[in-house]
């Protein structure tokens, strides 16, 4: 099922399995690439001078590497295990992990169509990995938001069997937004007051909306979305609640985002 061109870009990260370690380097089966061959030199497996090339790598060993050099006419990719760092190997790993996965999802959409799983990516795998990034991506924008994937594909004949895989297998990404409200009352019930305000807050979404405690009078103000605007304006109702309250019991209050 490619989805990818026929070689990866300079500079691109790319994931590979070690088939063969050699004094002078080792080679690698390109997993994204359809097992497409590449070569790391020994100059460019660590950091600094390498006496022994199996204290750094090995067969089998499934690796995260940079793209050096690229000849198509001599069919010849080079790559180096040195030039990417522990942050980036790990964001590479579960971006591939993620695909593999939406590939297996795509299989199951495919039979719902009752199509064959490369038809199915060649129906609609290009226009949404251009669209969402990747195929994973447009899996989790149809289960996070699935009226803007229905607008945005409402005229493709896939669209419902997407949906339904979506909705079924991912769960949507979730954003988290904090704040911290000041709410005081210094009348003899004004502790009544205070309680009034912050459960006014937590009633615009109870779903979503969490006040905690962090010391008189402020209060720290969680609230959780599966998109980052739609928090935003969570946040701004419950805030917006939660001072009207107070302030009508004759208290004072006010909002600062974290």
């Amino acid at each position: 099922m490619p989805l990818r061109a026929e070689f990866p870009e300079e500079g691109e990260l790319v994931v590979g399995t070690v088939t063969s370690i050699r004094n002078f380097g080792a080679f690698v089966k390109l997993d994204e690439y359809g097992n497409r061959e590449a070569f790391i030199h020994l100059s460019e497996v660590a950091a600094g001078w390498v006496k022994y090339i199996r204290d750094h790598i090995r067969e089998g060993q499934k690796i995260v590497a940079r793209v050096l050099r690229i000849d198509p006419a001599k069919n010849q990719v080079d790559l180096s295990l040195k030039r990417i760092n522990d942050h980036q190997r790990r964001e590479k790993i579960q971006a591939w992990k993620n695909e593999q996965r939406a590939m297996r999802l795509v299989e199951q959409v495919a039979q719902a169509l009752s199509k064959t799983a490369d038809a199915a990516v060649e129906q609609f795998g290009p226009g949404l990995v251009e669209r969402y990034g990747s195929l994973f991506g447009a899996f989790e924008v149809a289960s996070a938001d699935p009226a803007r994937f229905s607008k945005e594909n409402e005229k493709a004949p896939w669209t419902t069997a997407f949906l339904k895989v979506a909705r079924e297998n991912i769960v949507p990404p979730h954003v988290t937004i904090l704040g911290t409200l000041e709410v005081f009352d210094r009348a003899p019930d004004g502790l009544r007051h205070v309680r009034e305000a912050l459960l006014a807050a937590e009633r615009v979404d109870p779903s979503s909306v969490e006040v905690q405690y962090v010391g008189a009078p402020r209060y720290r103000i969680r609230v959780q979305s599966t998109q980052y605007k739609a928090a935003e304006e969570t946040m701004k109702r419950a805030t917006e609640a939660a001072l009207k309250s107070i302030k009508a019991a004759g208290g004072e209050g006010s909002f600062a985002r974290a």
